[in-house]
């Protein structure tokens, strides 16, 4: 009986490090996707934003960018994935604040 406490113990002890880890993981991801998707639509946007899915899905890192259009006085939005095995950055169509309105926070 003496063993599962110790076993419960030495699983937590375990599964902590792994906890941090894999949230540091998820932050160096997320940022990663950030700045893909901010370079993917630096000649459409002037002054871009982006808010990351923490996770994304199975296969892609999601972002939504908003920002003033360059050479124009509008503000527009894009849908931004990055796959999770090659990197490889899409932008969706421009999306007009009439359309979609975010609001970075």
């Amino acid at each position: 009986m003496r063993q599962i406490p110790i076993a419960v113990a030495t699983l937590i002890a375990i599964s902590a490090p792994a906890a941090a880890s894999s949230d540091d993981a998820w932050a160096e991801f997320a940022e990663k996707v950030r700045v893909a998707c901010l370079e993917a639509a630096a000649p459409m946007l002037e002054t871009a934003e982006a808010v990351v899915d923490p996770f994304g899905s199975e296969s892609f890192g999601l972002a939504v960018l908003t920002g003033r259009v360059k050479g124009a006085d509008a503000t527009a939005s894009y849908i931004c994935i990055m796959d999770k095995q090659t990197g490889a950055v899409e932008l969706g169509s421009e999306l007009p604040s009439e359309v979609l309105s975010v609001t970075v926070q």
